[in-house]
């Protein structure tokens, strides 16, 4: 069963993301997708999904939504945001972060400011429209999200109605935990156009995210990095998200989600897989150190950010409803599945 959501304000610096656009990079199409994977992957496992079902990233305010036809629905958020729902009869309920919510129709949710991105998911995911197999949003060339675009004032966007299997909500008492210190690098696949000590330097120094940000990449300011004779610029060749350019001013730029497919600056750098979320959270004015680590150690992150994640799933427990306990949340809560007759062996 199917249930439409209402965008009454679209907030600020919100896009549908999943999973990315994999697969046509050789055609110049970059991979899109949610800045943190592991965050929208969270956020959707409290509303029930698959971790890579569309979302809606928020990089400064959230939307407005109204369930307006089908429902009930599972409405979830995941990081330093929290919300509002005001039923259809006026009554008003918090939303905490890093918590799901069922909707009636008839029911507003309204978020609110995101510090860092944060992520929406709802049963079923935002169903928006879908290019070259992804929900993404694209807005340089028009691709997936609404029409293209961003969420706009009137949109309507399908979902799925909850299950009357699926359960109760739940909550988590924090999103899935990031690594800290230094960023982790690979070193190269240019890093011959730098002479050692700038390369020593690149991990020693400090820098400090630039205005100059967006879902494509950010410019860093700091110590300048100087090339040797080989210079900054080289034949376009392809680029990844993560990897870390250095123009020729010597200040670094690392692409994110939306970053082109090739470039023609010496590449110093790239960061590790396991650290790509992080940069989801920076902002003007925070700084960052790096450090290079080596292919086995870059595996070995990625293998522990998947552990921690996977920990955490286990961690997730139902939202408990305010007041006295009824027969209902008791039912659905505080048995063991099964148990219904204490003469029963089998059991």
């Amino acid at each position: 069963m199917s249930a439409v959501l209402e965008v009454l304000d679209p907030g600020f610096f919100v896009t549908l993301q999943d999973g990315g656009r994999k697969g046509f990079r050789n055609i110049g199409v970059p991979l899109a997708g949610a800045l943190d994977p592991v965050w929208l992957a969270a956020a959707n496992a409290l509303a029930g999904n698959p971790v890579d079902a569309p979302g809606l990233e928020v990089r400064l305010a959230g939307p407005t939504l109204r369930l307006k036809e089908g429902g009930p629905v599972r409405l979830a958020l995941v990081g330093a945001m929290t919300g509002e729902v005001t039923t259809a009869e006026g009554a008003k309920r918090p939303v905490a972060a890093n918590a799901a919510v069922t909707l009636k129709p008839g029911d507003t949710f309204k978020a609110g400011r995101a510090t860092g991105t944060a992520y929406i998911a709802v049963s079923g995911g935002f169903l928006g429209d879908a290019d070259l197999g992804s929900y993404s949003t694209f807005e340089r060339a028009r691709l997936g999200g609404i029409k293209g675009r961003a969420p706009q004032r009137g949109d309507l966007i399908a979902c799925r109605a909850l299950a009357a299997s699926a359960g109760g909500d739940l909550c988590a008492e924090a999103p899935p935990a990031h690594a800290r210190g230094p960023i982790r690098i690979m070193l190269g696949p240019q890093d011959d156009h730098f002479e050692p000590e700038t390369l020593q330097a690149f991990c020693r120094d400090t820098y400090t995210v630039s205005p100059s940000l967006d879902r494509m990449g950010m410019r860093l300011e700091g110590p300048v990095l100087t090339h040797n004779a080989l210079g900054a610029d080289i034949v376009s060749d392809g680029v990844t998200p993560g990897v870390i350019q250095c123009p020729a001013n010597g200040q670094p730029i690392i692409l994110l989600a939306d970053g082109q497919t090739t470039g023609g600056y010496a590449k110093i750098a790239c960061a590790i897989r396991a650290d790509l979320p992080r940069l989801a959270h920076l902002r003007p004015g925070d700084t960052l150190h790096f450090a290079a680590v080596t292919r086995d150690e870059a595996k070995a992150a990625r293998q522990a950010a998947q552990a921690v994640f996977t920990q955490w799933v286990c961690t997730l427990a139902p939202v408990r409803p305010e007041g006295p306990p009824d027969s209902v949340m008791l039912l659905s809560h505080n048995l063991i599945s099964g148990v219904t007759a204490g003469e029963d062996e089998s059991v």
